[in-house]
């Protein structure tokens, strides 16, 4: 059996399957892209709930793992050269897990690159521009009389999804085929329609192209199973 104790990070979530991944999440769209992925996957994982309520993110167990405070992070029992393995950044884990498994990624380098390409448009402008968009419209940005600052993100938020709505006017997903690149696209796009209640504000129905792959998506069985993973109780 695989000794991960010299991770400290097993001491406060005890690997009850030290064989598996370790999965240290929570169900936003960035925890999301990874419970997806290694339900896509098949990897077996054992999942541990990261409560931001008890503030879990900024105990010295977690911050040995991820020094960021941000979830999702993995523990590997089987990474490179057969060796425990961490990582932590969303973006970062997808391609690792491609990696790993040789799926949900193109095999030839101009199409590997080009999948990172549009994983980094996600990473650099759709989760952070949607992120501040629901803080402003949802959140405390809601009681500001000033609504320059949400209409700036609501400008951005739409210019983002014409990106994708061109992008996808000639391909059923982002990469044609389905990739990581809609993997962590997808979960951000929901969030934004659905737990910032954003539709309205940003004119979604103007985006039917990113709707019909946001319907798709969320229709995968590891999509169903994946966005309510690991529990929030």
């Amino acid at each position: 059996m695989t000794d991960l104790s010299a991770f400290p990070i097993t001491a406060k979530w005890p690997a009850q399957h030290p064989d598996r991944i370790q999965l240290y999440s929570l169900p936003t769209p960035n925890g999301v892209k990874v419970s997806v992925m290694l339900e896509e996957t098949g990897l077996p994982y054992e999942p541990h709930t990261v409560r931001f309520d008890a503030n879990d993110q900024m105990s010295p167990a977690f911050l040995s793992l991820n020094p960021n405070n941000k979830i999702p992070a993995i523990l590997d029992p089987n990474g490179p050269d057969g060796k425990p393995f961490a990582l932590f950044e969303s973006g970062a884990i997808l391609f690792y897990l491609a990696g790993k498994t040789g799926q949900l990624m193109p095999q030839d380098a101009a199409g590997r690159y080009e999948t990172l390409q549009w994983v980094m448009f996600q990473m650099g402008g759709i989760g952070p521009m949607f992120g501040q968009l629901g803080f402003f419209n949802k959140f405390a940005g809601k009681d500001y009389e000033d609504k320059r600052p949400r209409d700036r993100y609501v400008a951005e938020s739409r210019r983002l999804l014409n990106v994708l709505e061109q992008r996808l006017a000639q391909r059923e997903w982002i990469m044609g085929a389905y990739s990581i690149a809609d993997i962590a696209t997808f979960p951000w796009v929901r969030n934004l329609v659905g737990f910032y209640e954003a539709a309205d504000l940003v004119g979604f129905a103007d985006f039917p192209e990113v709707k019909r792959a946001l319907d798709a998506f969320l229709a995968r069985p590891a999509v169903v199973a994946g966005v309510n993973i690991p529990s929030r109780n």
